[in-house]
């Protein structure tokens, strides 16, 4: 397997196929690289390099007391990319990997970016606050952090129901589906999942989004139970300069999974625009 060494000394680990231009993925919480098998099969199968590594305290990367934040994810990130020297790359992120993507180029900006495409992404922030009346209260991400606490184990695959719009009425189930998502979640180590929650919860990425000067697409479900369209791909959209929304009717938090084939061909046309 190949990893990077973090500044901390922390190993990233990350997978990297095919040549051609790099498109490189972020993951949300609490999973791995892994969930970005349908984009990546399909991008390296169209002359694509994909890159993408399991963020620190997730999957096979190191489990760190340290460093559990958003400026250490999105210089994580930034030394993956400088170690393989990526230029003119494409980021993509989704839910809490579209703030790694924002907060990336928030610290390092976009020298060596192309393209930007963030997927139910938590940006500008899930939190309600004084200024965000429309976000989710904090008692929400409280049940998260009691939840993955008390039985992370029996939680996500709880979780993995409404992420997937497996709740809603004629869905189609995939046991598998949710089978992925718990073994996702169960290769990430406890503290570094729990101190994530307050990272895609409070954060608050405007002034990253407005630093974002290259083409952006924004993909958000219009049923997203987990991240609302309404304070975060619709009010992204606004800020991010050269931004464009595609909303996708009915669609949940996991459109990379259940919409796999919808989600690739934007990803396609828009690599290709």
């Amino acid at each position: 397997m190949s990893y990077v060494t973090a500044k901390d000394g922390t190993r990233i680990f990350y997978k990297d196929w095919g040549a051609g231009r790099p498109v490189v993925f972020s993951h949300g919480w609490p999973l791995n690289a892994d969930a970005w098998d349908a984009q990546m099969l399909f991008l390296v199968q169209h002359g694509f390099r994909v890159i993408a590594h399991d963020r620190r305290g997730h999957g096979r990367s190191g489990q760190p007391a340290q460093g559990n934040d958003m400026d250490t994810y999105a210089d994580d990130l930034a030394a993956v990319i400088e170690a393989l020297d990526l230029k003119g790359a494409t980021l993509v992120g989704h839910s809490t990997g579209g703030g790694e993507v924002a907060h990336y180029i928030g610290r390092h900006g976009t020298r060596r970016v192309a393209q930007a495409v963030l997927i139910g992404a938590v940006p500008p922030i899930m939190l309600k606050t004084a200024a965000n009346p429309g976000g989710l209260p904090m008692d929400v991400f409280d049940g998260i952090r009691k939840n993955t606490a008390e039985n992370r184990s029996q939680f996500f695959k709880d979780l993995a129901v409404p992420f997937f719009g497996f709740n809603r009425p004629g869905a189609k189930v995939s046991q598998g589906t949710i089978d992925a998502f718990w073994a996702q979640g169960m290769t990430g180590g406890i503290l570094g999942q729990y101190l994530c929650i307050r990272e895609f919860s409070e954060v608050d990425y405007t002034e990253d989004l407005k630093k974002i000067d290259v083409p952006t697409l924004i993909l958000h479900g219009d049923d997203d139970q987990i991240v609302p369209i309404d304070d975060a791909g619709k009010l992204s959209a606004k800020i991010v300069k050269n931004a464009t929304l595609k909303i996708y009717p009915g669609g949940s938090h996991g459109m990379c999974v259940v919409d796999a084939d919808k989600v690739n061909a934007d990803l396609l046309a828009f690599l290709n625009a």
